[in-house]
């Protein structure tokens, strides 16, 4: 593949944005990143106005293009969910699984382990969500599969960790002891707290013990009120907690979205997710989940009962709901790609369009709508 430039607006390259600049593209990496006059017209491709910016990283996907990791935990699923993704702009995910048994659990990690050593693009680690939660704040979670972590368990996750670039588990202290959350931690888990009724103590117990994340920050965790600050409070007030949000306008209200964006200034920040589901990338309005059915309607995802059940959401529109927040559109573009990135030890590899990167990257137009993903140089 030869060289070719691309140009638009601007060029993020995940810090800075770079207003007049064009990206060089060769072999599949990208070359160079400088002012679009210093390459020769016919080189570059003019894509219009807009941002190019780095694929997304993505570190919440149960499902896409019409598969579920539940409901199918195979290489052919997460080759799907990987494809339906970077045509969203998200060329980096976590194919994560929702709690589920046993045996569906070490089946989703032999299929992730093997779609990583074939090759599958897009697949760089696993999130499991579950199942060490607390059923009082289950959400769509079956709580008869919910379950403390055993030293089985523990056990299992650390030889995963080893298996894999990078591993998220999102449990409750209330289901892990102190001792299992320090031992994931020195295991290199990115260990995060979601799905939990704790009190603000034991919260801020579980980031001393090695928990650094939160999942989906509001929702399904105990929240903030004036004597009993939760879940919520302890993230916000632990600076070096990293945090990831649905800004979907629907889990999070927009004026909760800035505040919450103004109280993570660092070194711990907020980052964007999807929680997608089956519907991601296709035209299905309703797909199964541990045997219930959930239903796509109005940019919802819910049960019967009207519990959502992730969420309906691209990447780029959770940036735009940022940047309406108040948010630059730099800052909002990181906290879908170097950020995430990041936060799971991939930063050297994901998240950035520098000098020897693999050239994954986006065309987002002025008003920050996705118009094209690129991975490795090529277009999806």
């Amino acid at each position: 593949m030869g060289a070719q430039g691309f140009a638009a607006g601007a060029v993020f390259d995940g810090e800075v944005l770079h207003p007049g600049y064009a990206l060089l593209v060769e072999d599949g990496e990208v070359a160079r990143l400088c002012p679009r006059g210093a390459l020769g017209a016919s080189l570059v491709t003019d894509l219009g106005p807009g941002i190019l910016a780095p694929g997304f990283v993505d570190l919440q996907v149960n499902g896409g293009g019409g598969a579920m990791l539940n409901n199918a935990p195979t290489v052919e699923t997460l080759r799907i969910m990987a494809e339906a993704h970077g045509r969203l702009g998200a060329t980096s995910i976590l194919p994560t699984l929702i709690t589920d048994t046993p045996e569906n659990t070490h089946a989703a990690v032999e299929a992730v382990v093997a779609a990583i050593a074939s090759g599958v693009p897009g697949i760089v680690g696993m999130h499991l969500e579950g199942p060490h939660l607390d059923v009082v704040r289950k959400g769509a979670h079956d709580p008869a599969l919910i379950r403390p972590m055993t030293d089985e368990d523990l056990a299992f996750y650390r030889a995963t960790a080893e298996r894999l670039p990078a591993l998220m588990i999102t449990l409750a202290p209330e289901s892990a002891t102190g001792a299992q959350i320090a031992a994931l931690a020195a295991a290199g888990i990115v260990v995060s707290l979601g799905h939990s009724d704790c009190d603000h103590d034991r919260a801020r117990a579980a980031f001393a013990a090695g928990a650094r994340c939160v999942t989906h920050l509001y929702n399904a965790m105990s929240p903030l009120t004036a004597r009993a600050p939760g879940l919520v409070g302890a993230a916000l007030d632990c600076g070096a907690v990293d945090a990831g949000i649905i800004a979907d306008a629907i889990h999070v209200h927009p004026a909760a979205l800035a505040a919450a964006l103004r109280a993570k200034a660092g070194p711990g920040q907020m980052f964007l997710v999807s929680d997608a589901m089956a519907v991601a990338g296709s035209d299905r309005r309703a797909f199964t989940l541990n045997g219930r059915v959930i239903r796509r309607a109005d940019g919802r995802l819910t049960l019967a009962d009207g519990t959502l059940a992730g969420a309906d959401l691209a990447l780029d529109r959770a940036v735009r709901v940022c940047v309406a927040a108040g948010m630059t559109p730099a800052d909002a573009l990181a906290r879908a790609s170097a950020i995430p990135a990041r936060v799971v030890g991939l930063a050297d590899r994901l998240g950035r369009l520098a000098p020897g990167r693999r050239a994954d990257f986006l065309w987002l137009d002025e008003g920050l709508a996705l118009r094209g993903t690129w991975r490795g140089g090529a277009r999806l």
